[in-house]
């Protein structure tokens, strides 16, 4: 007979019990019912982990039913990703050429593959260029030729989910994307106008500024600015227009993503390049390199768990995607109906599977739980948790997740309590949805894993709901 290993064993002792309905702790039963949140829109689950021994379930309450995580869902990508690609994995952009080069001329075309890199910077993309100039190359003579083939996804419309296409968080994955799509404005109040700064400009790309100052107080001073990308013309225009109130008088940045994945590749790197005292006979475009190329230059991305720290701590959506995708990349072809999403949310459920972890409900979109239609179950999730804090990389995933009350999404929260620090979590919000999961450490020294799905138009309301249950388990 084969014997199951221990962190096997810990997940399906757990889920041997009977579900049974328990009556939720009182601190949160009343933030919800001040939020006018029902308990039959929320599902908790609470183990106490256990060092050796099977895990204790210390309160379970709609374990089973598939909810709306959020962004949540981030953690089930990340700990599919540390199981599949292990903790060393890195990506790698190639900058190759089948031409030599002579007097500092390139004779040929430059051909950039993408890895699929999700951290791939404005900052990786200046060491390659000067990299590419300590070569000896000053001057390219043919065109800039980027291969984008390793991920195979359908074309990506950055305003379906909210209709809001230039917010970053919308940006879509790319196996050659930057900067995760985006740019950084910094706004300077400045009399009766805002000047408009941008450290590094994409070339191709002229701003046009419209702001004007309106009377009153000082909120949140980009909530009055809107950016419209010119339809047509050389360069292209971006159109910043709206107003800030007079009462806002420091800077801010202004975070947006006006162009294609493709169009801000190009633009940093012609920008970049030119900086360098480099020229460009030639133009952008796509497609493969030939089989006679040779490694000019090859950059790498950081390991993944300091991928998953920027992804998780903060929330970011386009390296979850992009992390999903990589996953449908990896191993054997997707299948002729997939596209690499597809292919790695199937990967996803199959490492789900394998590990004994329950899958019903499941609905995998993106990854980043930056949908309508992801659902997960806080029996899951909970799981999930489990099986992480009793296998290799469990340091790697927790060190990933905010600190309630330091760091991350969860900096402001339990910030005035005892409890601050002891909570290693991943929150998420969309309209009509709020939901956590993570580790708590109890003041005796116990950890928890807590997972808290909450599905009601009164969502918004339920924070005090979030913070209450963290306490509780912090008292244990």
């Amino acid at each position: 007979m084969k014997t199951l290993p221990l962190a096997a064993l810990v997940v399906l002792c757990a889920f041997a019990l009977p579900a049974r309905p328990a009556a939720l702790p009182l601190p949160l039963a009343t933030a919800l019912e001040k939020g006018q949140v029902p308990e039959d829109a929320v599902a908790v689950q609470v183990q106490q982990l256990g060092s050796g021994a099977p895990d204790k379930r210390i309160l379970g309450h709609q374990e089973t039913l598939p909810l709306n995580p959020a962004s949540v869902m981030k953690l089930v990508t990340s700990w599919a990703s540390l199981e599949i690609l292990g903790p060393t994995y890195t990506w790698k952009t190639r900058y190759t050429s089948p031409a030599q080069i002579r007097d500092g001329v390139l004779e040929g075309d430059l051909h950039i593959a993408g890895g699929g890199d999700p951290r791939l910077s404005r900052e990786s993309l200046w060491q390659t260029v000067h990299r590419l100039r300590a070569l000896g190359v000053r001057r390219i003579r043919g065109d800039v030729v980027t291969d984008r083939s390793l991920f195979r996804l359908p074309p990506h419309d950055p305003g379906a989910f909210d209709q809001r296409p230039l917010r970053p968080y919308n940006a879509g994955a790319d196996a050659l994307g930057i900067d995760y799509g985006a740019f950084s404005l910094h706004m300077q109040p400045q009399g009766g106008r805002v000047l408009i700064q941008a450290d590094l400009l994409p070339a191709g790309l002229r701003l046009e500024n419209r702001i004007s100052r309106s009377k009153g107080r000082c909120a949140d001073p980009s909530a009055g600015l809107q950016a419209r990308l010119a339809p047509t013309g050389a360069p292209m225009v971006l159109e910043i227009s709206g107003q800030v109130a007079e009462g806002c008088t420091e800077a801010f940045d202004w975070n947006l993503a006006p162009l294609s994945q493709a169009q801000l590749f190009e633009g940093l790197f012609r920008t970049l390049w030119q900086e360098a005292g480099g020229r460009l006979d030639g133009h952008f475009r796509n497609g493969p390199a030939p089989a006679d190329t040779h490694l000019l230059v090859e950059q790498p991305s950081p390991p993944l768990p300091e991928i998953l720290r920027d992804m998780n701590k903060w929330s970011n959506n386009v390296i979850a995607r992009t992390l999903l995708a990589t996953l449908g990349s990896q191993g054997e072809a997707p299948r002729p109906d997939e596209d690499s999403a597809q292919a790695g949310a199937r990967r996803v459920g199959e490492q789900l599977a394998a590990a004994g972890i329950p899958t019903a409900g499941l609905v995998i979109e993106n990854g980043a739980g930056l949908s309508r239609i992801e659902r997960t179950s806080a029996a899951t999730l909970g799981a999930l948790l489990a099986h992480a804090w009793h296998g290799p990389y469990m340091p790697e995933l927790m060190a990933s997740l905010a600190i309630a009350g330091r760091d991350g999404t969860a900096r402001r929260r339990l910030a005035d309590s005892p409890s601050a620090g002891r909570a290693h979590v991943k929150t998420g919000t969309l309209n009509g949805v709020r939901a956590l999961a993570g580790y708590v450490l109890s003041h005796k020294g116990e950890r928890y894993s807590v997972v808290l799905l909450i599905n009601h138009p009164n969502a918004d309301a339920a924070r005090e709901a979030q913070d209450a249950l963290l306490e509780w388990v912090a008292g244990l």
